[in-house]
C-alpha cells in the first residue's frame, strides 16, 4: 500500500545512518538493497524505512491491514515519562485509517527519542577533540555516530546473543528469535516483519530446546533463564524501572542475570539504561585501549576485572559524562566495514596515516 512519508530536521552531522544502523548496536536494521542508502528495521513495533538527505531524516512506516501495536509501546511525552519508550499507540481498522492516525509529532517524537536527536553531537565532537588527539583526527570521517536509546527488553536479548559472536551472526540469531517468538508484523517487498519476542513468551515452556535445535547453543540457557528471572521481578516494567537507578547498581542488577557479565551489562547501560558514561569493554576495546591509551596494558593477555575498570576510567577521564558515545565512534573507526573512511585510506598512505594517528 502507499505509505505517508515524514520529514524530521536533521543534519547528516548530527545522524550517519550508514554508521550508526551497523556499529552493533542494534542488529535489526538491514539496507533496502545492497549499496543502498535505505535502512529498514522496527521501532515502535512500526517497520520503518530510513533515509536521509543533507538536512533531513525520511521515515516511511509500513503497516499490514490489521497491524497493532502491543501494550508497553505507547504515546508518551519525553517529558513526562521519559523512562517509558516512545511508540505510536494505534487500532485500524484497515491500512488507510492507520496512516490517518500518524502524525508528524509522534513520529518526530519516537526518533527524536530513538536517535537522542536532542544531543548535540556538534558540540561534543568538538570537546573530545580537543581532549585527544586520536579523536580529532577521527572525527571528520565519522561525524553523525549516534548511540541509539533502545527498549531494554530488545538490548537484552539481543546482547545475550552477542556472546562470543560476530555482528553478522548476532544480526542472524535476533532475526531467528524475532520469526520464532514474535509477532507478524507486516510483509515489505517480500520480506516478513516480526516484533521482538516479549519476556513472558521467552519465558516459556520449551523454548530453551527450541532455541538449541536452532543454533543458539548455549545462549538458549541464558536467554530462556534471563527471561524467567525477568518475569520473575516483575517483567518488563522491571527491566524499565533499571532506568531509575544509579549507574553502579544499574549495572549489578542487570549482571545477575544469567548471560550477562561485565560487558554486555555495560552495553545495555549505555544503549537503552541512559548511562552514557558506560564503557562496554570487550577484546576489540581492549586492543584500542591498550595500542592507543594505555600501552602498559599490552603485556596483559586476558581483560581481567582491573584491567576492565582501568580502561573505562581512563576513557570517563578523557571524554566525561559521554564517554560511552566517544567510545562508540572510536570503535566504529575501527571496524573493518569502515576502512575506506578512514584518514589513511582516504589519502592513499597507510604508514602516514597511521604516523599521525596511532589509533588507526
Amino acid at each position: 500500500m502507499a505509505s505517508k512519508i515524514f520529514r524530521i530536521s536533521c543534519p547528516r552531522s548530527e545522524l550517519d545512518l550508514n554508521i550508526t544502523l551497523q556499529c552493533g548496536q542494534s542488529f535489526r536494521w538491514r539496507r533496502v538493497s545492497p549499496g543502498s542508502e535505505k535502512w529498514r528495521g522496527v521501532v515502535g513495533n512500526v517497520v520503518w524505512t530510513l533515509s536521509q538527505d543533507d538536512s533531513y531524516l525520511i521515515c516511511q512506516p509500513h503497516f499490514s491491514h490489521s497491524q497493532y501495536t502491543t501494550p508497553y509501546f505507547s504515546q508518551h511525552g519525553r517529558k513526562r515519562k521519559k523512562d517509558m519508550e516512545l511508540g505510536i499507540q494505534i487500532k485500524p481498522t484497515n491500512s488507510e485509517k492507520v496512516l490517518d492516525c500518524i502524525s508528524e509529532e509522534q513520529v518526530d517524537e519516537v526518533f527524536r527519542n530513538y536517535f537522542q536527536l536532542d544531543i548535540c553531537l556538534e558540540k561534543l565532537y568538538k570537546s573530545w577533540a580537543e581532549a585527544d588527539s586520536n579523536f580529532a583526527l577521527v572525527c571528520p570521517q565519522f561525524s553523525g555516530v549516534r548511540m541509539l536509546r533502545q527498549d531494554p527488553v530488545e538490548n537484552v536479548f539481543s546482547f545475550i546473543c552477542s556472546s562470543n559472536n560476530n555482528i553478522q551472526r548476532i544480526t542472524m540469531l535476533v532475526d531467528r528469535l524475532c520469526k520464532l517468538y514474535g509477532s507478524l508484523l507486516t510483509t515489505v517487498e517480500g520480506t516478513t516483519w516480526h516484533s521482538f519476542p516479549t519476556v513472558a513468551v521467552l519465558a516459556g515452556d520449551g523454548v530453551e530446546d527450541t532455541l538449541r535445535a536452532e543454533g543458539f547453543g548455549y545462549r538458549a540457557k541464558f536467554i530462556h533463564k534471563s527471561a524467567k528471572q525477568i518475569l520473575e521481578r516483575g517483567g518488563e516494567k522491571w527491566l524499565h524501572s533499571l532506568r531509575l537507578l544509579p549507574y553502579k547498581e544499574c549495572h549489578s542488577q542487570l549482571m545477575s542475570l544469567h548471560g550477562v557479565g561485565a560487558k554486555v551489562s555495560d552495553c545495555i547501560c549505555l544503549m537503552s539504561m541512559g548511562h552514557l558514561d558506560a564503557i562496554p569493554v570487550d577484546t576489540h576495546v581492549f586492543q584500542i585501549a591498550a595500542r592507543d591509551y594505555l600501552p602498559h596494558l599490552k603485556t596483559r593477555k586476558t581483560v581481567t576485572d582491573k584491567v576492565y575498570q582501568e580502561i573505562g576510567d581512563h576513557f570517563r577521564t578523557v571524554f566525561g559524562e559521554y564517554a560511552g558515545w566517544a567510545h562508540s565512534v572510536l570503535f566504529s573507526a575501527d571496524l573493518k566495514i569502515f576502512q575506506a573512511l578512514r584518514p589513511e585510506s582516504q589519502n592513499g598512505n597507510k604508514k602516514q596515516g597511521i604516523k599521525k594517528c596511532k589509533h588507526l
